[in-house]
Parts: structure tokens; C-alpha cells; sequence
């Protein structure tokens, strides 16, 4: 006996299950824009961020846990798991090699005895601000052409997608 269907509805093609993933619907509604460029801006910036790594001989791993810790300040290896997504195992693998590299240092903890601080070194950190002058400076030459009121609402966009990330890394933790 065949199974019923709703009238209108047709059976899928067993081709057809991956040919939805291949390609990205057109964007309909502006949220539906905003998440595309979003998806765009992200590939975009993660294959710049490889490449500044390269030159530098880091990994894009290391690259970010730099960035991490020139952000948020000196952390414990803890909170860079918890900030990063990354286990404790790789996080301690990533500050092996930034340390070994010359970016980092472990040093004790001062308020906790049984923790590290992981700090930069700034004078490793000469050779990197090159490679991201002229992307920063396009950014805010950008910036400056729009009015106080769509920054802030830019800002408030970014606050609150920064907010979710970590209430969400949080909840699957």
C-alpha cells in the first residue's frame, strides 16, 4: 500500500537531498541578508586571518588564541578553554607552540597559587600589527562614512551576537 501524500506535495528524489546543502537560498527577508553577509564575512576573515598565521609561522589556532589574549587580557589556560570552545588539551597545545614561538608566557598565578596567567609579549607582537594595519584602517575609514546611529545599532548587533556565542559555548559546556 502506498503512503499517502498531501495533495500539491511531491516524493524527493534521493538527488535532491544534497543539492539543498550545495547552494545558499537568495536572501528573502533582511534578516536573511544579514546572515548571508555574515556567512561571507566570516569565510572571508577566517582565510585572511590564515594567511597573516602563515606569515608568521603560526597556526590559525595559535593566530586566534593571540588575538584571544590581546582582547581579553592576560587569562588562565581555563578561560581560554571556555572563551575558545577548545578543550584543555588544546589549549595547552596551542600555548606550547605560542610559547616556543616567543608570544606567550605562563607564569603562576598571582591571586590563585594553583593556576597559570598566560600573558603576551609584546615585543613578539611587532610583527603581527603590520599585517592587520590596513585591513583596521579600511574598516574604520568605512565606519566614518556612516551616521552615530546605524554604529550603534552595528554595536548593539555585535554585543548581542558576542553575548549568545557565550551564553551558548556556556549551555554545551
Amino acid at each position: 500500500m502506498a503512503a499517502s501524500r498531501k495533495p500539491g506535495s511531491r516524493r524527493r528524489k534521493s538527488s535532491d537531498a544534497g543539492a539543498d546543502l550545495a547552494t545558499v537560498a537568495a536572501p528573502v527577508t533582511p534578516a536573511d541578508r544579514i546572515v548571508l553577509e555574515i556567512r561571507k564575512f566570516i569565510a572571508s576573515a577566517i582565510f585572511f586571518n590564515a594567511k597573516a598565521a602563515e606569515t608568521v609561522g603560526l597556526g590559525v589556532t595559535d593566530m586566534q588564541m593571540v588575538h584571544m589574549l590581546q582582547l581579553y587580557g592576560p587569562s588562565t589556560p581555563g578561560r581560554l578553554a571556555a572563551g575558545t570552545g577548545l578543550s584543555s588539551g588544546g589549549v595547552t597545545v596551542a600555548l606550547d607552540r605560542l610559547e616556543k614561538a616567543g608570544y606567550v608566557r605562563r607564569q603562576p598565578h598571582p591571586n590563585d597559587r594553583r593556576s597559570l596567567l598566560v600573558t603576551l609579549i609584546p615585543s613578539a607582537l611587532g610583527k603581527l600589527a603590520p599585517l592587520y594595519q590596513e585591513v583596521e584602517a579600511e574598516t574604520r575609514r568605512l565606519l566614518a562614512t556612516l551616521p552615530p546611529r546605524d554604529l550603534e545599532a552595528v554595536i548593539r548587533f555585535f554585543e548581542t551576537m558576542g553575548a549568545a556565542q557565550v551564553s551558548g559555548r556556556a549551555r554545551k559546556g
